[in-house]
């Protein structure tokens, strides 16, 4: 198959997917953001891949973007998020580049992407709080004990950050299942600041990649970041 025989079948085949896990969870399917990541192929891929009907693409390095997205033919079409780790230096950056972050994993970094949206001229950055739901020393994230106060922050303080929910990474095991209750948790996590009275809405939960997407989706995930099983059967970049 080419290049484009081969995206249309593994999205149909993720599409497919990510219907069956809504069903099984009693929800409908137009509930669930399908994030294609695209770190890992060049730009004639990412133009295919939005040129199949993908919305929303994903990258984790700003550098990445920076070279990729002026090649981007169908740029305006789709809306970019940044996935990965956000050093402060990079606010800026990021915030030219991207529509939505989902990566904000402390109050100093709220506070500099507001303090850059200012000078931007941007008046709303859209973005998901990352937190460390299983403790993970080598992931990003608020630990889950000192989400409440940084809601409150960013309610008091940076009135230009639109908080959409929640994100989380699971640990990288062999079994799927393995992750539910990791996003289970962050499911709970997403009630508690309405219950204290933080936010009034925190719907999205931005959880699951190629490997556990499914079950992500079954416990709630209304964002799914997904890039190996859109990109299986093409040559590395």
């Amino acid at each position: 198959m080419n290049l484009d025989q081969t995206l249309a079948a593994n999205l149909a085949s993720v599409k497919a997917r990510i219907a069956a896990a809504c069903a099984r969870a009693g929800r409908d399917a137009t509930e669930v953001t399908l994030i294609g990541v695209t770190k890992s192929v060049d730009a004639a891929t990412t133009d295919a891949l939005i040129a199949q009907g993908v919305v929303a693409i994903g990258e984790n390095r700003q550098q990445d973007a920076a070279e990729k997205f002026p090649r981007l033919r169908n740029l305006a079409a789709v809306t970019r998020h940044f996935i990965g780790p956000l050093q402060r230096n990079k606010v800026r950056r990021v915030l030219e580049l991207f529509d939505v972050i989902h990566s904000v994993d402390s109050t100093r970094l709220a506070d500099e992407i507001e303090k850059r949206a200012i000078e931007l001229g941007r008046p709303r950055v859209d973005v998901f709080v990352q937190v460390n739901v299983a403790g993970e020393t080598q992931k990003q994230g608020l630990p889950p004990d000192d989400l409440v106060t940084a809601l409150q922050h960013l309610a008091l303080h940076c009135p230009r950050l639109r908080v959409l929910g929640l994100m989380c990474m699971a640990p990288h095991l062999d079994d799927p299942k393995a992750a539910r209750p990791h996003f289970a948790r962050l499911r709970t996590l997403a009630q508690v600041p309405i219950n204290c009275g933080v936010c009034q809405n925190l719907p999205g939960l931005s959880m699951g990649m190629s490997g556990d997407f499914e079950v992500a989706i079954e416990e709630g995930a209304t964002h799914v970041r997904v890039g190996t099983a859109l990109f299986e059967g093409l040559p590395p970049r």
